[in-house]
């Protein structure tokens, strides 16, 4: 009997702690809710307003004929050989976006991490005041920068180095410029965030025991940052893939977001265009995925949650 009674506090102690959890999980939620809830109403529902549009017929009448199913825009869109090479130029762009914009942002987030004082907020403030501008008007600058005529090519022939003026703009070098110029400042703040945690006597330690600068940047640096490369990458390449101000002012060249803007606003034909931004972004997560194997391979580790 004395036993029982001994064991009654414990239990009621027991219960207790599994309300508080319940109470402090109950909390949690409620905070979480307005965040969840601007999450579905503004990504998870257009979405699925997105994908059932991609499977309606198209109609000469309205937008598409509503109340029906087929998979007609998918076929399409499997089977058009122009659609497919703006696929390719679209993820190409992303690739070599994606290479610069991480070694660069690299390069400069180390010399952010090293540098002291002055210098430093010099440079931090560098990659923050392209941020301060609108997107459109720091993109189209380099119009007058890279053209023909431009600033560049007067320097390049008043130095001699070329005969006769290059055409960066309109061209692959310019919209590659110019969308490098976009996405860099985010991949620089999110490396040198996670440079900024690092233990600098590590890599003294590394060096002390024999290891070159270079190599003790590529095995203590490089690892220690892989979950900021792989933001900067995943940021990089998935702004890269659906970009439009870049290539619509800086390139002739047709990539997927300007294609399915003249999908919709000028042919009037939403269930292609959406079908098209469907296989996109199913060829973007797999791209991503296999992008987030190879980078932890090179090291570290990044969770998702």
């Amino acid at each position: 009997m004395a036993e029982a009674n001994s064991q009654f506090p414990r239990s009621l102690e027991g219960v207790r702690e599994s309300l508080g959890q319940q109470s402090g999980s109950n909390r949690a939620l409620l905070l979480m809710a307005p965040l969840l809830a601007f999450e579905l109403l503004v990504f998870v529902v257009p979405f699925f307003i997105l994908l059932r549009i991609s499977f309606a017929e198209e109609s000469s009448d309205l937008v598409y004929a509503e109340g029906t199913w087929t998979l007609e825009a998918y076929s399409s869109v499997l089977t058009s050989d122009l659609l497919w090479s703006i696929v390719g130029f679209s993820f190409l762009l992303g690739v070599v976006v994606t290479i610069l914009s991480v070694l660069i942002g690299l390069f400069y987030a180390y010399a952010i991490w090293r540098s002291t004082g002055l210098v430093k907020s010099l440079l931090l403030f560098s990659v923050v005041l392209p941020l301060l501008t609108t997107l459109v008007i720091r993109t189209y600058a380099f119009n007058p920068l890279l053209a023909p005529s431009g600033t560049l090519n007067e320097l390049l022939l008043s130095l001699g180095l070329i005969s006769s003026p290059i055409q960066f703009v309109p061209g692959t070098v310019g919209v590659v410029v110019g969308q490098l110029y976009i996405v860099l400042p985010y991949a620089v703040l999110a490396i040198y965030s996670v440079l900024a945690t690092m233990d600098w006597h590590v890599v003294e330690a590394a060096r002390d025991l024999g290891a070159s600068r270079p190599r003790s940047v590529l095995e203590v640096v490089v690892p220690q940052a892989m979950p900021g490369i792989i933001v900067a990458a995943v940021i990089s390449f998935a702004w890269s893939v659906g970009a439009y101000a870049a290539p619509d002012l800086l390139s002739g060249n047709i990539t997927f977001a300007m294609q399915v803007e003249g999908l919709m606003l000028s042919d009037m034909r939403y269930p292609l265009a959406a079908a098209f931004s469907v296989v996109m972004l199913l060829l973007m997560l797999v791209s991503i995925a296999i992008m987030f194997t190879l980078l932890n391979r090179l090291g570290g580790e990044f969770e998702l949650a």
